[in-house]
């Protein structure tokens, strides 16, 4: 296993997938992809890109989230998993397979969340669209509170 990939969303659970990548990745001694999917820009009809403050809003969300991730990679690589960050927009499922394929991973590493039904009837479930549609093998580890 030369390529593991794990998906973070920045809910404060991050740290459990990370170290389970972080056991997973010593183990076969596989390089590490960590990634998170950020959330397409939205569309300003009218507008043309957005008006200048949600651009700039957007910018300092994004520059947040780059930061954030270089730091968990770093973290990683100093403790002798080399390791990689990324930050794409794009839909999420879509990106992840996208970037699975890619980066040839040989392991995709997701969380899971317990959510009402309003919540899967509305947004769907990741993992299990991860699970239906990926031909690259998942790990989904469970976020329990």
């Amino acid at each position: 296993m030369k390529n593991i990939l794990v998906t973070i969303d920045f809910n404060g659970k991050e740290k459990i997938l990370l170290e389970k990548a972080y056991e997973l990745a010593i183990v076969f001694h596989s390089k590490l992809w960590i990634m998170h999917i950020a959330a397409p820009d939205p569309d300003f009809v009218g507008y043309g890109v957005g008006p200048i403050e949600v651009r700039d809003s957007r910018a300092k969300e994004l520059k947040v989230e780059h930061k954030k991730l270089r730091q968990y990679a770093f973290e990683m690589n100093e403790r002798h998993v080399e390791t990689e960050s990324l930050l794409v927009e794009g839909a999420t499922i879509k990106t992840i397979l996208k970037e699975a394929e890619r980066l040839e991973a040989d392991l995709i590493i997701s969380g899971r969340e317990k959510h009402g039904f309003f919540y899967k009837a509305i947004i769907g479930s990741t993992s299990e669209q991860l699970i239906d549609e990926s031909k690259i093998p998942i790990l989904i580890v469970p976020l329990l509170d």
